[in-house]
């Protein structure tokens, strides 16, 4: 039926089926076989390795900057991709099946991605002499295009997906969470490391001064 997704329906005629189960008699049962039956056991699969691949990423993250801090910050960032899923989806009346949670998937881990690079850089300008304000504002502004490209390449390459209808789940999600979502990150991991190491909003008279003796 166009317009309604399959938990919808199934909703809809789940207590008519279940008053005809009980008329039946004894030895005989029904079940809910094809998609649903396919989509349940597709979705149950992923459940064992989702707990264990968190965990590894958050142990590498911890490892690559050597402080929770970052993590944390990353972690934080991974639902503002989902602020922009949901619109995408119910912009195109798109349902949220099976395909379309391995693309919410796949684009955690591009959200992800973007925050270690943009945190990276903030090391690198710590490591080079910076203020931590100045560091956070450079690592903004210079990482600012190269993650913008990153996800603009992403988005076109899944644009193809929009005219199969079994991707298109994959490719709405992709596309709408990537776009907002990489807005949401160039704004929200500067604002969220500023806040979690305390960086005042503007430098101190001894910061200016050391950034000019490093000049």
């Amino acid at each position: 039926m166009p317009g309604v997704t399959l938990p919808t329906y199934m909703n809809g005629v789940a207590p008519q089926f279940e008053a005809l189960a009980k008329e039946l008699p004894s030895g005989y049962g029904m079940q809910w076989g094809g998609e649903y039956e396919n989509s349940t056991k597709s979705q149950r699969s992923l459940v064992p390795g989702v707990i264990p691949a968190v965990a590894v990423m958050l142990l590498i993250i911890v490892a690559l900057f050597n402080a929770i801090q970052p993590a944390l910050i990353i972690v934080l960032t991974v639902p503002f991709a989902i602020v922009g899923m949901t619109v995408g989806l119910l912009a195109t009346g798109t349902p949220f099946g099976f395909v379309a949670l391995l693309g919410a998937m796949s684009l955690s881990g591009m959200m992800i991605k973007n925050a270690i690079v943009l945190l990276d850089e903030v090391n690198v300008n710590l490591a080079a002499g910076k203020s931590r304000y100045d560091a956070i504002v450079l690592a903004a502004l210079s990482r600012l295009w190269p993650v913008f490209l990153a996800a603009a390449t992403t988005v076109l390459g899944v644009i193809p997906l929009l005219s199969d209808v079994f991707w298109t789940g994959l490719a709405v999600t992709i596309m709408a969470g990537l776009t907002i979502g990489t807005v949401f990150t160039m704004i929200a991991v500067p604002v969220l490391y500023a806040t979690f190491y305390r960086v005042p909003a503007t430098q101190s008279e001894g910061d200016r001064k050391g950034d000019s003796a490093l000049r």
